[in-house]
């Protein structure tokens, strides 16, 4: 079995990385993947880089390259839903491309024709989270996460995105990896941190609990992994 593993930035992989502690790493295609033997499966780690372009480049090369017969993905989002507080982890039934507009031909916000509004995930991987997070009285979050090539701290674009996509948080990668699995027909599974809610204040508390938030995110994602291979 092989895993694929990805983040947007170094510090949504660093804490998997130490956890792991043996890797080789492989230069492809202007990125650094990780490979590890994690208790005896193949792993694939790489942070893809901000956005939807590197994480639909990396995704497909986890796939397509290295044979990922899964990709997870751990990082950090935007809260939009007022449950949601800094350090809430949240998985994503679907996501949804917010910053997609052709609305000018009739179609709605976040559709392309022959593709979809709504991407969804695992609900088979889905359910090993919940699975976790129960036997460990873990609080665990589900819901529509929405991405886009923006990093939102404007109250007025939050609520157009709750508004338009009924989005419970906001990120800028997860849309565009689920997409690549939905046409590759590879599980896929989106668990996000909160590390800001979205709003005037975003980037302050981003630059002071991106660390935290992505090492409680990476945390629970190996617990995961840890699932998996028991499960087989």
């Amino acid at each position: 079995m092989t895993i694929g593993i990805m983040g947007a930035m170094p510090e949504e992989i660093e804490p998997i990385l130490k956890k792991i502690g043996n890797y080789e790493e492989i230069k492809y295609a202007n990125n650094t993947y990780y490979k590890a033997n994690y208790n005896n499966i193949n792993l694939i780690i790489a942070y893809s880089k901000i956005g939807k372009v590197f994480s639909t480049l990396t995704a497909s090369n986890m796939i397509n390259k290295f044979s990922c017969e899964m990709i997870l993905f751990s990082g950090v989002a935007g809260g939009i839903n007022p449950d949601l507080k800094i350090g809430d982890l949240i998985i994503a039934t679907s996501l949804a491309q917010h910053d997609l507009d052709i609305t000018a031909f009739g179609h709605p916000h976040g559709y392309v024709p022959e593709g979809k509004v709504f991407i969804e995930t695992s609900e088979k991987l889905n359910n090993i989270a919940k699975e976790i997070a129960k036997s460990e009285n873990i609080t665990l979050k589900e819901g529509i996460i929405a991405t886009g090539d923006q990093f939102v701290s404007s109250s007025e674009r939050k609520k157009f995105i709750l508004d338009t996509f009924k989005a419970d948080a906001l990120e800028m990668e997860g849309a565009s990896v689920a997409l690549v699995c939905d046409d590759l027909d590879v599980p896929c599974f989106v668990l996000r941190s909160i590390s800001d809610t979205a709003n005037e204040e975003a980037s302050f508390d981003f630059d002071e609990f991106l660390k935290s938030s992505a090492k409680k995110s990476s945390n629970f994602l190996m617990k995961i992994v840890d699932k998996i291979i028991i499960n087989g």
